[in-house]
């Protein structure tokens, strides 16, 4: 049976802003959580997302999903996904994690988030981070990501710390996906921060 679907909640709601608990082993391994656990991965794969935090889903523990499927891939042009440094990553899930940059060189991309819909800026992210945490085993693990996974673990632990991607986006950049879409698919990133003047102080 398909596990069922949650709903996710929208920027404004204040479980998005606040630090989210740790969960001990023995939470982890409970019939409650490893069924939470199968949801939030359904739950993300409808959306459709990269990652799903549970604060977006209205509850504030330390616990995130994370996958980018090959299928993400296949309408991307090889230049993009170098670009992006992007490659599929196999779901798996982040309990209690502890996220230390590794190449703090910053990388510019159009972002966007499950729960505010509908909208992307530009933000700019570690190249390369290290994840500490527990999988849904409650067994330790490490993680060293670059590129386009190092994006996505830095959004998702950010949900975990009451930190959306809007408190990080260079403001000037933010618009609607449809509008970014029509006027601004396929431009590298610099140029539509130039042409948006981005980088202009506020007076």
């Amino acid at each position: 049976m398909t596990p069922r679907v949650l709903p996710i909640v929208a920027l404004g709601n204040p479980v998005l802003r606040q630090v989210g608990r740790d969960l001990a082993p023995a939470e982890i391994l409970s019939k409650d959580v490893q069924q939470l656990i199968e949801r939030m991965r359904e739950t993300m794969r409808r959306a459709p997302g990269v990652g799903l935090a549970a604060p977006q889903i209205g509850l504030s523990v330390n616990l995130a999903v994370v996958e980018d499927r090959p299928e993400n891939l296949d309408d991307m042009e090889p230049e993009e996904r170098a670009k992006k440094d992007r490659e599929a990553v196999p779901f798996h899930v982040l309990v209690n994690p502890r996220l230390e940059v590794v190449d703090a060189v910053p990388i510019r991309f159009f972002e966007g988030c499950l729960s505010l819909s509908g909208f992307v800026a530009v933000v700019a992210r570690a190249r390369a981070v290290r994840v500490q945490a527990l999988d849904h085993r409650a067994s330790p693990v490490t993680i060293d990501a670059h590129g386009w996974y190092a994006r996505i673990l830095q959004h998702e632990t950010d949900h975990l710390n009451g930190i959306v991607y809007v408190d990080r986006m260079e403001t000037r950049t933010f618009m609607s996906a449809d509008d970014h879409a029509v006027q601004w698919a396929g431009m590298p990133v610099e140029i539509v921060r130039g042409a948006l003047d981005a980088s202009r102080p506020l007076p």
